[in-house]
């Protein structure tokens, strides 16, 4: 529908005389205010983590108090999450372990297990020389990577009942914006 010349001419004549007013409050009631929602960065990048710089080994000290050290040594912590690599390649690993750390940091968990499994077992007529568990070797690298390695205290290879070599028992830093 077009609007007419006359139409615009006579609503502009209607509103010549009308004043801009400051808004005013009709209602008494108090107004509620919607809550603010912290906006959670997902790469440690973000944050100054100079400090965490120096690569971890499997269980080497991570600068933690000696009580934590000896709880995470004895398996005390209780494990939060946990990511299976199974049937992944190593791309496909790489990415999920990518997310998932900071997923869990930010989220406030302290203790997660990653499931690397332990490599394929050697047959009679395989190569003796070939490279066996590609995750299980890859994985802890991935965790000196600088953006992950700023999240975490400290890992390593559990106990049997926990997945043994085939797994990797890690503790994250506290997330202080929690």
């Amino acid at each position: 529908m077009m609007i007419s010349e006359e139409d615009k001419q006579f609503w502009q004549q209607t509103i010549k005389d009308v004043k801009r007013q400051k808004s005013q409050v009709v209602n008494n009631e108090k107004k509620v205010s919607k809550p603010v929602l912290r906006q959670k960065h997902f790469y440690a990048t973000m944050q100054d983590f100079s400090d965490y710089s120096k690569a971890l080994n499997d269980g080497e000290f991570g600068g933690i108090d000696s009580s934590t050290l000896r709880k995470f040594k004895r398996e005390e912590f209780k494990v939060e999450a946990t990511l299976d690599l199974h049937g992944l390649n190593e791309a496909e690993a790489f990415d999920k372990v990518d997310n998932f750390i900071p997923q869990c940091y930010f989220c406030g968990k302290r203790c997660i297990i990653i499931i690397t499994g332990k490599g394929l077992t050697v047959n009679k007529d395989d190569d003796v020389f070939k490279e066996r568990g590609i995750l299980k070797n890859r994985v802890p690298q991935w965790l000196n990577t600088p953006r992950l390695r700023a999240m975490i205290l400290i890992y390593k290879h559990p106990t049997a009942k926990l997945g043994g070599s085939g797994a990797l028992y890690i503790l994250l830093r506290r997330n202080k914006d929690l």
